[in-house]
C-alpha cells in the first residue's frame, strides 16, 4: 500500500528535491533520482538498486505496466499530488513519476580491463553532451567511460535523460588528472590517444586503436589541455572536408568511437 503525500513542505520531498537540484546531495546521501516511467524502469531492469518510488495518481493509471515492477521492488512508495510532483520535476512537461536510487561507486583506473577500449572526457561541462557520449558508447560496446579532471555529474537529471539509461549499464571510472596517471597508464600497456582538431595529427581514419586503448576528448569550447595532449601516446584528428574547424564533443566523440571499435 502506497503512502500518500499532499504537501509540498513535506520533508522526504523537500529531501529528494534537493537530490533532484544538487550533486553535492546526491553524493553525500549516495542517491539520485530518475525521472520519467521508461527510464525508472529501465533503472530497474538494469539492476539499478530502487529506493522509493513516487508517482501521481494519474501516472499510476497511465503507466501501470512500467510501474507494478518499479512497486515491487522499492523499498518504500509514495502517491504525490501532481503540485508536489512539480517540486520533483526537472522536466517542463513531467510524467509524474520519480525512482531514488542507489548511487553507484565509480570505479578507479586500476579496474581499467588492459584488452579494452575505452573512450574518456576531460573537462566536459555539458549534461548533454556527456549523456549523449554515454549513450553511443553504450551502444557501440565501448568498454567504459573515463572521467579525467572536472566533469558535470553522470547521474544529473539532465545527463540521464540525454545519456537514455546508459548510465545504468555503462561501467565509469574516475582518473582526477590525466598527466597524473598517464605514465601508469602507459606502463600498464595502454595506448593514449588525445583527439585533437589539427590537420598534422594522424587522421583517425587510417588509425589503429590495439586492444587496450585510451582515446580522450576534450572540453567543448577548450578541447584538451595542452599537457594532456603531451601526455598521450599518439594524437588523432577527424578529417573535415568543410569549412567547420571542429565539432562538439558529443558528435566528434561518435564519430571517434566508431573508428575504435571497428578497426
Amino acid at each position: 500500500m502506497a503512502n500518500h503525500i499532499s504537501s509540498r513542505k513535506n520533508e522526504l520531498v523537500k529531501e529528494i528535491a534537493g537530490l533532484v537540484r544538487s550533486v553535492e546531495n546526491r553524493r553525500a546521501q549516495g542517491l539520485f533520482v530518475v525521472e520519467g516511467a521508461r527510464l525508472c524502469y529501465d533503472a530497474l531492469r538494469s539492476n539499478t538498486t530502487v529506493r522509493r518510488l513516487f508517482f501521481t495518481p494519474k501516472a499510476g493509471e497511465k503507466y501501470h505496466d512500467y510501474l507494478e515492477p518499479l512497486a515491487e521492488q522499492a523499498e518504500e512508495v509514495y502517491t504525490v499530488e501532481p503540485h508536489v510532483a512539480e517540486l520533483l520535476s526537472d522536466t517542463k512537461s513531467s510524467q509524474g513519476v520519480f525512482a531514488v536510487c542507489t548511487l553507484p561507486t565509480p570505479a578507479g583506473l586500476e579496474k581499467l580491463h588492459p584488452a579494452g577500449k575505452y573512450i574518456a572526457v576531460e573537462n566536459l561541462q555539458d549534461p548533454g553532451n556527456l549523456g549523449a557520449v554515454m549513450r553511443t558508447a553504450e551502444a557501440l560496446g565501448i568498454s567504459g567511460l573515463v572521467l579525467f579532471g572536472t566533469c558535470c555529474d553522470v547521474f544529473s537529471p539532465k545527463t540521464l535523460r540525454a545519456g537514455m539509461g546508459a548510465a545504468f549499464r555503462l561501467p565509469v571510472f574516475e582518473g582526477g588528472e590525466f598527466t597524473a596517471c598517464a605514465a601508469q597508464l602507459h606502463q600498464r600497456g595502454f595506448t593514449t590517444f588525445a583527439a585533437v582538431p589539427d590537420s598534422s595529427a594522424e587522421k583517425v581514419t587510417e588509425c589503429s586503436f590495439p586492444a587496450g586503448s585510451l582515446l580522450l576528448v576534450g572540453n567543448e569550447g577548450n578541447g584538451l589541455l595542452p599537457e594532456t595532449i603531451a601526455a598521450c601516446s599518439k594524437r588523432v584528428t577527424i578529417p573535415m572536408g568543410g569549412r567547420a574547424e571542429s565539432l562538439n564533443a558529443a558528435s566528434s566523440s561518435a564519430i571517434l568511437m566508431w573508428e575504435m571499435v571497428r578497426s
